[in-house]
């Protein structure tokens, strides 16, 4: 009886091969429970005011914990276990109010480290321009080693981000750059805000330059891009493809595009999230969107259309463990 007990937890508690063992959340490093649910792209709150006015006091914590705590309640009865709040530095990003909602929910939280370059740099502080990817990287790097701030809370990915096209601009090539050196100093995942494919692949070529693999990059929204031949081409290459837009009214668009990743034999490259939430500090009236889609809409969609419990839990458990576990991946 006692082996058979030994037997069983050690199937419960084991890590399947190729996935990190550790994960960094707001609450300190854990170890990564392969069986639980995971929402690997979404947001507490955003504030789009740009990085030259941005600041904490224009909300109340409590306004924002009485108006988002109910969506994370929500999440008990799908077993969501991991959060992965996708807000950057000078987005909103705040580590300690993040901290409270994992502590108030149990739910695990995952922030991150990075500079946001979309929207024509608008979120980027006037220093940054002026400091080499290393300095960056090296800033980045020191947020994972000894947390954010005096908060004690480290991030558990690099969260960067993009305008479209194929030309990156000099400040995104450098962002990218020093998330690269920032994943070889920590092995912590480059999550970056790409679209379509264009920007993809200039992303790739500066990761390969430095000596990382592509398997420790996510294309983040890359729902945006229309030929999903190019969702074949990437998963080739080893890197994350984020469909992360499931929303209320677009659930056969995800059914169709997730299809073709299974035929096409890559739904072990693919990651599923909302892009929902979120608290706006510039907003009076709140708008926010669930967490709940994707369990109350996709998977049962998924299902009638022939998904297995196996591709359920490839997409919702076992690729977001191995995409955001902590360990360097080099080219």
């Amino acid at each position: 009886m006692r082996v058979l007990v030994l037997i069983f937890i050690l199937g419960i508690v084991s890590v399947k091969p190729g996935i990190s063992q550790n994960i960094m959340t707001v609450t300190g490093e854990q170890k990564i429970s392969p069986v639980m649910t995971w929402l690997t792209h979404e947001h507490l709150l955003v504030d789009f005011i740009g990085a030259g006015r941005i600041s904490t006091d224009d909300y109340d914590r409590n306004d924002v914990l009485q108006t988002m705590l109910p969506y994370f309640y929500d999440l008990r009865k799908f077993r969501v276990r991991y959060f992965v709040d996708a807000t950057p530095q000078y987005l909103g990003r705040n580590a300690e109010l993040l901290r409270t909602f994992s502590t108030s929910t149990a739910v695990s939280i995952i922030t991150n480290t990075g500079l946001y370059g979309a929207q024509q740099n608008k979120f980027i502080p006037r220093e940054a321009f002026d400091k080499s990817a290393k300095e960056l990287a090296t800033e980045w790097t020191n947020e994972f080693k000894n947390g954010i701030g005096d908060t004690g809370i480290k991030p558990g990915f690099i969260k960067i981000g993009i305008d479209p096209g194929a030309n990156l601009h000099p400040m995104h090539q450098k962002l990218v750059e020093a998330a690269a050196l920032t994943h070889l100093a920590t092995g912590l995942t480059i999550a970056s805000h790409t679209g379509k494919a264009d920007g993809l692949w200039p992303q790739l070529a500066i990761l390969e330059k430095a000596g990382v693999s592509p398997s420790a990059f996510i294309w983040v929204h890359a729902q945006g891009e229309s030929n999903e031949n190019n969702y074949v081409k990437a998963a080739a290459q080893g890197c994350w493809i984020s469909l992360d837009g499931v929303g209320e009214n677009n659930i056969d668009e995800y059914v169709k595009s997730l299809t073709f990743a299974k035929k096409s034999g890559i739904l072990d490259h693919i990651l599923i999230s909302h892009d929902a939430g979120w608290f706006d500090p510039q907003k009076e009236e709140q708008s926010i969107r669930p967490f709940t889609p994707i369990h109350e809409k996709l998977l049962p969609k998924l299902k009638e259309a022939g998904f297995t419990q196996n591709d359920i839990d490839q997409l919702i458990s076992v690729n977001p463990a191995k995409a955001f576990g902590i360990r360097v991946r080099k080219k």
